[in-house]
């Protein structure tokens, strides 16, 4: 079992670092993916009279400041579901991120679209972001929000918020935000709250990497039949 508070894989002759906020740094061009943020999710449920609390958007922006400052990302590539709805378009979430853009003038961001971003809409542009459509080819990474294979490069996705089993002292178990390395994709967890986890479907081969309590732990796949 491999554990650490980051892991480095190597991707088609490239090296990635996995850090246990649920990002990944593309060392050699200065590129910190994440995916899922979700933004506004709670302002959704507020709209929909689902008492949640304030303050998530604030305190999802300080874990990626951390991010930045450590990895000293020069760009940010979200894979996805930036905005939840429009309904999370409140003024309130729109300041807070257009705030937290205004300190981060020199950083590049770039927005790979994926399903609820186009029920959202795209972002104001005093967001700063570059909105695309995936598939977002470069070589010898694909940038996509759904998990698929392209002959174009190794595929780097989120959309799924994937978990994993994790076992302890007294038989006790959890399921906890994971990374799943296949053979043609990687699928990263989401980095926005209340976003949930969903099983994977691993194969012999594949890589499963938990986060648990800021750690990346590796996790042995169980053979099926």
């Amino acid at each position: 079992m491999t554990i650490g508070q980051t892991m480095d894989i190597e991707i088609a002759s490239e090296t990635l670092t996995l850090l246990p906020d649920r990002a990944v740094h593309w060392g050699r061009t200065g590129t910190l993916f994440i995916a899922d943020p979700h933004f506004g999710k709670a302002a959704t449920f507020r709209a929909s009279a689902i008492p949640v609390p304030r303050g998530t958007t604030s305190e999802t922006l300080v874990r990626l400041d951390t991010l930045i400052a450590r990895t000293r990302a020069r760009r940010l590539v979200f894979l996805g579901d930036y905005l939840h709805a429009r309904e999370g378009r409140s003024p309130e979430t729109l300041r807070v991120l257009a705030d937290w853009h205004v300190a981060n003038p020199a950083l590049e961001l770039i927005l790979v679209r994926g399903n609820h971003d186009r029920r959202a809409g795209d972002p104001p542009s005093g967001l700063g972001l570059r909105c695309l459509d995936p598939p977002v080819v470069e070589a010898p990474f694909v940038f996509a929000h759904h998990p698929t294979s392209s002959p174009d490069g190794y595929v780097l996705a989120g959309h799924l918020h994937p978990g994993a089993p994790l076992s302890g002292r007294g038989g006790m178990r959890e399921r906890v935000p994971c990374f799943w390395f296949g053979r043609d994709c990687g699928v990263l967890p989401a980095f926005g709250e209340f976003t949930g986890l969903a099983d994977v479907s691993a194969e012999a081969g594949d890589r499963i990497v938990a986060v648990a309590d800021g750690t990346l732990v590796e996790v042995a796949i169980r053979q099926r039949g």
